[in-house]
């Protein structure tokens, strides 16, 4: 019996994730790997952070007159949500290690961030 084309697609993506496992394994399993994982998810991290500021820019740079547009309130709320967020996201460790409760809050804070940029998002379309 033949096999349909997909099947050597799934042979390469169980492939590349027994490559991942094993990775993970040796950092678990291998002295130092601690350490070295740490480094490798603050860079990770780093990395995130700032192709998020590099994308935030260039859309600021890109609807500039969109946000200049924009009442003064509308703009506060915008600014506010994003600047929640940020600081959210540097308080991500200190509410994790509190337990339960700060996972919440921190999932209570980002959903009031996007609940912001949404609201903006929405204000804007009605009026345009």
């Amino acid at each position: 019996m033949r096999e349909g084309p997909g099947s050597l697609g799934r042979v390469k993506t169980a492939g590349q994730f027994g490559i991942v496992a094993l990775v993970a394994l040796a950092f678990t399993v291998l002295p130092g790997g601690g350490p070295a994982l740490d480094v490798a998810l603050a860079m990770l991290s780093i990395l995130f952070f700032t192709v998020i500021a590099v994308m935030g820019y260039r859309l600021y740079r890109q609807f500039g007159f969109e946000l200049d547009s924009l009442e003064d309130r509308q703009r506060l709320v915008l600014y506010g949500s994003i600047g929640l967020a940020l600081l959210t996201f540097c308080a991500t460790s200190r509410l994790f290690d509190t337990g339960g409760a700060g996972a919440v809050v921190w999932m209570a804070l980002l959903a009031l961030c996007s609940y912001g940029v949404y609201w903006v998002w929405t204000q804007y379309r009605s009026v345009a």
